[in-house]
C-alpha cells in the first residue's frame, strides 16, 4: 500500500510542479480508488487533509526549483497569499462539516469551469496586462477551494493570474506554486487538528511528491505554454468527470 501511495505523490508531484497545481486533483481521487484496494477505507475528507501535506511538499520543492528559473513573482506571491490563507482556512473548516457529494460537486464544476476559461484563452498571446481589481477576490476563492478540497488551488490560481492578473502562464504556474505552499501550511493544521490526518499515508505521498516535484520543475521549461495551457484543461476535464461519475451514477 505504501509503495502505491508513493507512485501517487510521484505522479501527482510531476504534475504539480509541471502545471502549477498542489497534486490534490490527482491524489483525492487517487486515494479513494487505491486505499480501498488495500483493505484501507478512506473518506473524501480523509483524503483531502492528506492531499494538504502533499501540496505543501509541491509548495517546496516547487518553489525551490522555480526560483532557480527565476520564474516566481515573489512580490505578487506574498501580496496575495494572505488572501489564498485566509480562504484556505475557511475551506478548511467548511470541510469538515459538508457532505462528501456536496465537496465532490463543488470540485467537479470547479475544475470543468477552470477548463473551460483556459481553453477559451488557447490562442490568446502571452502579454503582459495590467491587472484586474477582480484578483484578491479570486486569489481568495481559491485558497476556499485549496482547503475545502484537498488541492492547492492552482486550477483556480493558474487562470486567475494568467487571465485576470495579466501575468504569462510559466510565471502564473510559477507562483502559484510558491502560493500554495503557503497556504497549505495553515490548512493541514486544521485537519491534522480535526484527527482527520493519517500521517503514515501523508508522508509516503509527501516524500513521493517532493521526488516528483523536483524533475517536474525541469520537464515545464520543455513544454510550450500552448501545450501546458492544453493539457492542464484536458486533466482537470478527466478529474471532474471521474468525480461526477463516482458520486452521481
Amino acid at each position: 500500500m505504501i509503495l502505491a501511495v508513493l507512485a501517487i505523490g510521484l505522479f501527482a508531484g510531476v504534475l504539480g510542479a509541471i502545471l502549477g497545481l498542489g497534486g490534490g486533483v490527482v491524489v483525492v481521487p487517487a486515494l479513494e480508488f487505491v486505499l480501498p484496494l488495500f483493505g484501507h477505507k478512506v473518506s473524501i475528507t480523509q483524503a483531502v487533509a492528506i492531499s494538504q501535506v502533499g501540496v505543501l511538499a509541491v509548495g517546496l520543492a516547487g518553489t525551490a526549483g522555480y526560483l532557480r528559473q527565476g520564474l516566481i513573482r515573489a512580490r505578487t506571491g506574498y501580496l496575495l497569499s494572505p488572501y489564498t490563507i485566509l480562504g484556505g482556512v475557511l475551506g478548511s473548516w467548511l470541510g469538515l462539516r459538508l457532505p462528501a457529494k456536496v465537496v465532490a460537486t463543488v470540485f467537479a464544476a470547479l475544475l470543468l469551469y477552470s477548463a473551460y476559461t483556459l481553453l477559451r484563452g488557447l490562442k490568446r498571446m502571452e502579454v503582459e496586462r495590467e491587472p484586474s481589481r477582480l484578483v484578491p477576490p479570486a486569489m481568495t476563492f481559491s485558497g476556499v477551494m485549496s482547503g475545502l478540497l484537498g488541492i492547492g488551488g492552482g486550477t483556480v490560481q493558474v487562470p486567475v493570474m494568467n487571465l485576470l492578473g495579466g501575468i504569462p502562464i510559466r510565471q502564473a504556474i510559477a507562483t502559484s506554486t510558491f502560493i500554495m505552499g503557503l497556504t497549505a501550511v495553515a490548512n493541514a493544521l486544521v485537519y491534522s487538528a480535526s484527527g482527520k490526518l493519517d500521517y503514515t499515508v501523508a508522508a509516503a505521498v509527501a516524500l513521493g511528491v517532493l521526488l516528483g516535484a523536483r524533475g517536474g520543475t525541469v520537464l515545464a521549461a520543455r513544454i510550450s505554454a500552448q501545450n501546458l495551457k492544453l493539457f492542464f484543461s484536458l486533466l482537470l476535464i478527466f478529474t471532474a468527470l471521474q468525480l461526477l461519475w463516482k458520486y452521481w451514477a
